[in-house]
């Protein structure tokens, strides 16, 4: 099965859903998840310094037999030691992926960087001219946070991951002016958290609602998260998800698969979505 992709503004392409190694791989061995991964079909693996399991995750890499040519790896910017840089960082963990580049770079939470964002974003901008990274992006950027670095960007960011589902779309308004803009693809994680961690939210019925019209459509078994999943594909999203179940992965990457939503159907989850703020993550962005 071929991964259908997202053009990025520097003119590569990304898998549209990708498998993360943070959340419940946080610090923990993330060798057998990563090869379930692959064995099941995901192309792009989303890593990060922080979770502290580059390591691992570059030996399941490596345990899955793929060509690098056929992964898009992503890993992510943690606090600087004394010293480091963006680039010095990134050679550390090349070392711990087992790779000779990653696809892409982002800086993982602008409040590691406060008062040093432009310096940082110049020092992504060296690792992509080392040939470290194909492209560079930001993760948790507000749209001020963005205004910032692009400031001084020769190279504008090709993503920002930010929490993005329906209970948190309108506030991401502001952001998504600036990501059409520069043409920034939005990233989600935690994109399924209303039904894992908001259960009983007023977007439940919907989703229910929808998920049974998909079903009757398709012929075949749809799921709610496959409901949000295709909400998120159809804006233009590139979804970051995990399970350690090899079947939900499959139903993760079947997503595309599933017939569309209708712009009705689509307006219903944004019209539902905005009556209910919010966030999962709230540490991750400055106080609403």
């Amino acid at each position: 099965m071929t991964v259908s992709t997202l053009p990025l503004n520097d003119g590569h392409q990304v898998p549209w859903i990708a498998f993360g190694t943070g959340t419940a791989l946080f610090k923990k061995d993330a060798e057998d998840a990563i090869r379930l991964a692959i064995d099941n079909g995901f192309t792009h693996l989303d890593g990060a310094q922080v979770y502290g399991n580059e390591e691992t995750m570059g030996n399941g890499i490596v345990a899955s037999g793929k060509s690098r040519s056929e992964l898009f790896v992503t890993t992510k910017l943690a606090k600087l030691q004394p010293g480091a840089t963006p680039k010095s960082a990134l050679q550390e963990s090349l070392k711990k992926l087992k790779v000779d580049y990653v696809d892409l770079y982002l800086v993982h939470q602008p409040s590691n960087h406060i008062g040093q964002l432009k310096e940082i974003w110049k020092g992504m901008e060296e690792s992509h001219k080392a040939g470290l990274t194909k492209s560079i992006g930001v993760s948790n950027f507000t749209a001020d946070q963005l205004n910032t670095i692009l400031e001084v960007a020769t190279i504008p960011p090709a993503v920002n991951q930010v929490e993005a589902h329906p209970y948190v779309w309108k506030a991401l308004q502001e952001n998504l002016v600036i990501h059409d803009q520069y043409k920034i693809v939005t990233s989600s994680y935690a994109g399924l958290s209303p039904l894992f961690r908001g259960k009983g939210g007023p977007l439940d019925p919907v989703i229910e609602q929808i998920r049974a019209r998909l079903e009757k459509t398709r012929g075949a078994p749809v799921s709610d998260g496959q409901v949000l999943n295709k909400w998120l594909q159809q804006k233009g999203v590139l979804v970051v998800t995990t399970s350690s179940k090899a079947e939900r992965i499959r139903e993760y990457l079947d997503t595309q698969f599933v017939p569309e939503l209708t712009l009705e159907e689509i307006a219903l989850i944004d019209t539902t979505g905005e009556t209910h703020h919010q966030r999962y993550f709230p540490g991750n962005w400055p106080p609403e």
